[in-house]
């Protein structure tokens, strides 16, 4: 498998399928670790920053589970395959720059990405299609162990796993559950629902993360405090608190059915027509347009369109993939262009 192969493949993340997947898009864990007496990127030097990729490209090589899977180094990538990369949500923005050392593998299926010398020497991430925590924590938890044959992780009994970020410290563990919430935003009880999130000491994200506003009414939550807890704990936290979102959804949802049928069945049916027969669109007017979709699929109203279509679509639509698409360079106009083609195409076949 190559960079290439990833274009006209569906990530696990976006198949629309697991558990609560109407609502939940994928549920991501990753875990941060680093090799024991080396210091973090940011105060390695050159040869430290060597020696954690060889050490990490030597225990991916001799590991079945790695066997399919791509490496490559940062700085050999071209701009535009570095944001097909983040576009994809395999890395993070501050990966995306060059450096030395820097490198991320890639597994079949997307299901791993691992970011080698980002703020941590490892960043191992696991996505999962759907509200599926347990699932995903059982899958990056056993690459963690084959990891740990080959690697010294940096781990003290006092204060667990070692890392750069103070608040990653103890079990390094970052739970995330992309949730579509268009309900919430339409009946404006969406800002309420959120302070409550930061109250109770989780963080809210946009659609790419950290930094990142939300669109397409898409929402990450995630813990904030890895330590003092163990893995299980802060897992069914999360479990807890995205299960009583999603019933908030769920009544706005039938709320919205119940009084104002008409009406949203008018934006919802409004949206696919527009977006079947748009020859320019911008990437914001199409998330915006995909969510109510997307939406109208769970409602019953659009039937012959599939959540994994839509799914794809919101990945597919972005600028990086519409140029490695193209094959070439385009311009803001030429994508827009590309775009309503691309959105054409693939709904007029559904």
């Amino acid at each position: 498998m190559n960079l290439e192969d990833l274009i006209h493949h569906t990530g696990e993340w976006l198949k629309g399928t697991g558990p609560q997947s109407h609502i939940v898009m994928s549920s991501r864990i990753r875990l941060a670790r680093n090799l024991e007496k080396i210091p973090f990127p940011t105060r390695a030097n050159r040869k430290d920053l060597a020696e954690v990729f060889e050490t990490t490209q030597n225990a991916i090589a001799s590991t079945d589970y790695f066997k399919d899977s791509i490496l490559l180094k940062i700085n050999e990538m071209d701009n535009l395959d570095r944001q097909f990369l983040i576009e994809r949500h395999l890395m993070s923005h501050d990966h995306a720059a060059s450096g030395e050392g820097k490198a991320i593998v890639v597994s079949t299926e997307e299901v791993l990405s691992i970011m080698i010398n980002e703020e941590d020497h490892l960043r191992i991430q696991v996505m999962q299609s759907g509200f599926d925590l347990s699932e995903t924590w059982k899958i990056i938890s056993m690459i963690d162990d084959l990891l740990s044959e080959k690697i010294s992780y940096a781990f003290r009994s006092d204060w667990g796993y070692l890392t750069a970020c103070p608040t990653n410290t103890g079990t390094g563990i970052r739970g995330s559950v992309m949730l579509h919430l268009p309900a919430l935003v339409m009946t404006k009880q969406i800002n309420k629902v959120l302070e409550a999130i930061a109250k109770l000491s989780f963080a809210s994200r946009g659609f790419y993360g950290e930094g990142t506003q939300a669109i397409g009414n898409f929402f990450q939550i995630s813990n904030q405090v890895s330590l003092g807890h163990s893995e299980e704990d802060i897992l069914q936290n999360i479990n807890g608190l995205v299960r009583q979102i999603i019933e908030q959804e769920e009544q706005a949802r039938q709320a919205l059915l119940v009084q104002n049928k008409s009406i949203l069945e008018d934006k919802i049916c409004r949206s696919l027509g527009i977006l079947r027969n748009a020859h320019i669109i911008s990437s914001q007017e199409t998330v915006d347009l995909l969510s109510m979709v997307r939406l109208g699929i769970d409602s019953g109203i659009v039937k012959e369109v599939s959540t994994q279509s839509i799914n794809e679509l919101f990945i597919m639509i972005q600028p990086a993939h519409l140029q490695k698409i193209e094959g070439k360079k385009l311009g803001a106009s030429e994508r827009d262009a590309k775009r309503a083609a691309l959105i054409r195409d693939k709904l007029g076949k559904a």
